[in-house]
This record gives structure tokens, C-alpha cells and sequence, in this order.
């Protein structure tokens, strides 16, 4: 029997990147964003509110990222998971903290969740581009 499981995380230097390239590309469309990137377990590690950013996309922004890493799929497929089943439709939008429109994913190392990030101001096809640019920096850090 395993007593122990080793984990990745997220480091603070690809959380800080994260963060600084979601906020140039939301620079870029002119869109003040809020901006969070947990780790592997869902805990904000990095959070920015860009100037101008709506008070209420604070905690939408944390629940993108949380949701992200709670099953390992960006926050738009569930919409898609949930859509044609009515007990399943009906009854997880209650879920604390799940989010279920587009703006959140995982962050990924060697195929294993290592973070999420939310994305979270505009339209949720606007925070999905700025996520996506975000991780697509990370990408090519690395």
C-alpha cells in the first residue's frame, strides 16, 4: 500500500507570468480583466485586478480557476457536459463555487493538472482569448 502520492504544483514564476500575459493581451482589447491562478488544489496563488475591472468578476475569476482544476477541464465544456441532461443541468449549477461558461482552464504540466486560470471582465469569449494567451506565453516559457 501507498502512504504518500508526490504532486506538482504550480510554480510562483509561471503563476506571475500567467498573470502578466493575460493582462497585456486584456491591455491589448482594451478590456480591464480580473485575473487568478490557482494551484493544483484550487488555492489562489496569484490574483490581479486590473484597473477598471468589475467588482463582481473578483470571485467569478477564482471560481473560473477553481472550477478549471476541479475536474481538469476549462470552464466552457461543461456547459457542453451539462447542457442535454436536465437532472444533471437542473441540479450542479447549485454547486458552490462551479462555473459553467467559458474563461477558465487548467494549467498543465506532462499531462497532470498543475494550476487553473480564471479570466474574468468581458464577455466570456473575451476572458477565454485572454486565458488562452495566457497559457499560450506559458507554452512557449517553457
Amino acid at each position: 500500500m501507498q502512504k504518500s502520492l508526490t504532486k506538482c504544483t504550480i510554480s510562483a514564476e509561471a503563476a506571475q507570468l500567467l498573470l502578466d500575459a493575460a493582462a497585456a493581451k486584456a491591455a491589448e482589447m482594451g478590456k480591464p480583466m480580473v485575473i487568478a491562478v490557482t494551484d493544483e488544489a484550487g488555492v489562489l496563488k496569484a490574483f490581479r485586478r486590473m484597473d477598471g475591472a468589475p467588482q463582481l468578476s473578483v470571485d467569478i475569476a477564482i471560481n473560473k480557476a477553481y472550477t478549471s482544476i476541479a475536474f481538469g477541464m476549462p470552464t466552457h465544456a461543461w456547459h457542453e457536459f451539462i447542457k442535454d441532461d436536465d437532472p444533471l443541468r437542473l441540479g450542479i449549477v447549485k454547486t458552490d463555487r462551479l462555473i459553467v461558461f467559458g474563461g477558465g482552464f487548467p494549467v498543465k504540466a506532462d499531462g497532470e493538472v498543475i494550476g487553473g486560470i480564471g479570466v474574468s471582465g468581458g464577455h466570456w469569449t473575451e476572458d477565454m482569448d485572454i486565458a488562452q494567451a495566457a497559457l499560450d506565453a506559458l507554452e512557449r516559457a517553457m
